[in-house]
């Protein structure tokens, strides 16, 4: 099969990895890619949400599927592009309709859909610039700290969680009427704060069958201790090790199963990946949002445990036949830990010389935002590697990835210390 994978992070650096363990994946582009994905596949210099450039490239090119990485070609629509399109609508797109990439393409649909499905769920509004002064009351009723949540996509930073109540109120007069996140802030949706500890579930879905991916935990502070802005993620664990067979169970029966019969029962199409976020509030799952496609980090750490055919199991979800395939799951702990560029998530800078990846022992580097320039690779981005170990257990794990990254360097180079502290 020729395969066209979209996106360039380091998310797609691992499915790649993946997809080309199968015997079934003869050649492989990835559009746009990074300095990762070009030394195993072959980059294109598409931009994943120019559907007519990937429409020519498909067609030029004989590409028998698409696998869609990151969200934004999904919530605009690729899937419904490829099926109502005569000349593409055979080759299958592994990514959900754009009605069903709304579950993270709006809060407020996917808050929606929860309540209507008795998925449990944290009591919640939505507000608009029009309404910003009963938002301002509804804040009043809950208890701190405060949830405010851009309604849009905003590149996993449109969460903030305040403490004191006024601040509260000016920063959804921010998101509102100053339009803090641009458009994904025209509307913000407010939350009661859930007190627990956080974890991802990860669904494959055919939009009738499902597999359970391993579990995984994702740290989105900046800073060691959980601390300072949100990021697209600083590193994850996988599996978790609180998720024993009594919470599973329960994830799967109040939450993932009706998560798929909902889909059913709104004739949603939907071929792709369910990324659960969870939270668990005294061994009692409870959903904080959806997302329409695998985590990042998390997918560095669930992808390498996976030892089935992952080419295997998207045909089998383009056929409707998940329910055929077997999902085959390494036993071993997976840790990544990110190293990022000075400054993120803030201002920071790029094309920084990275070297050192060829000393990497007993470790994965999947690249983030890199690129190569005259032979060298440079960071092209905030996140800019993952590096990935196997462990008997996390802490094994964990200690793998550190001793790899002391030999990263990168000028401000900047990674956690403490990934996996709050599991011990």
């Amino acid at each position: 099969m020729t395969i066209l994978l979209l996106g360039s992070g380091g998310r797609e650096h691992a499915f790649a990895w993946k997809m080309l363990q199968s015997p079934q994946c003869k050649t492989l582009f990835v559009a746009p890619g990074n300095a990762g994905t070009a030394e195993i596949a072959k980059n294109i210099n598409i931009n994943p949400t120019d559907f007519e450039a990937v429409k020519t490239f498909v067609l030029q090119e004989k590409v028998d599927m698409v696998v869609v990485g990151p969200e934004d070609p999904l919530v605009l629509g690729i899937y419904d592009f490829f099926k109502n399109d005569t000349e593409l609508k055979d080759i299958p797109v592994i990514g959900p309709s754009k009605v069903g990439a709304q579950l993270e393409g709006s809060k407020e649909f996917a808050k929606e859909f929860l309540v209507k499905h008795n998925i449990p769920t944290a009591a919640y509004d939505s507000f608009t610039a029009e309404t910003v002064e009963k938002g301002c009351q509804f804040l009043e009723t809950l208890q701190p700290p405060y949830v405010l949540k851009a309604d849009g996509l905003a590149a996993g930073k449109g969460v903030l969680i305040i403490q004191d109540l006024e601040e509260a109120k000016t920063e959804l007069r921010n998101m509102l009427v100053h339009q803090k996140f641009g458009q994904a802030s025209s509307k913000v949706v407010i939350e009661e704060f859930l007190d627990g500890i956080e974890l991802s579930c990860f669904v494959l879905t055919d939009g009738k069958n499902y597999k359970i991916l391993p579990t995984a935990k994702d740290y989105k502070r900046i800073g060691e201790g959980d601390t300072g802005l949100n990021t697209g993620g600083m590193g994850a664990v996988s599996p978790v090790p609180f998720a024993d067979a009594v919470l599973l169970e329960k994830i799967e029966t109040r939450i993932v199963k009706p998560t798929i019969d909902g889909l059913q029962k709104d004739g949603i199409e939907y071929k792709g990946f369910v990324f659960i976020g969870l939270i668990n509030v005294k061994n009692e799952p409870i959903v904080i949002e959806y997302n329409v496609r695998m985590g990042d980090p998390e997918t560095e750490v669930v992808l390498p445990r996976i030892k089935s055919d992952l080419v295997e199991l998207f045909q089998a979800v383009a056929n409707e036949k998940l329910n055929e395939v077997a999902l085959e799951i390494d036993e071993r702990s997976a840790t990544t830990i990110m190293v990022v560029s000075g400054g993120y998530p803030e201002d920071y800078e790029k094309g920084k010389v990275i070297s050192g990846i060829a000393n990497i022992q007993d470790s994965i580097v999947f690249h983030a935002g890199t690129k190569l320039d005259n032979g060298n690779v440079v960071s092209n981005g905030g996140r800019v590697l993952a590096v990935t170990s196997y462990g008997n257990d996390f802490q094994e794990a964990i200690k793998k990835s550190y001793q790899n990254i002391d030999k990263l360097h990168f000028d401000k180079m900047y990674f956690r210390k403490d990934i996996g502290f709050d599991l011990l």
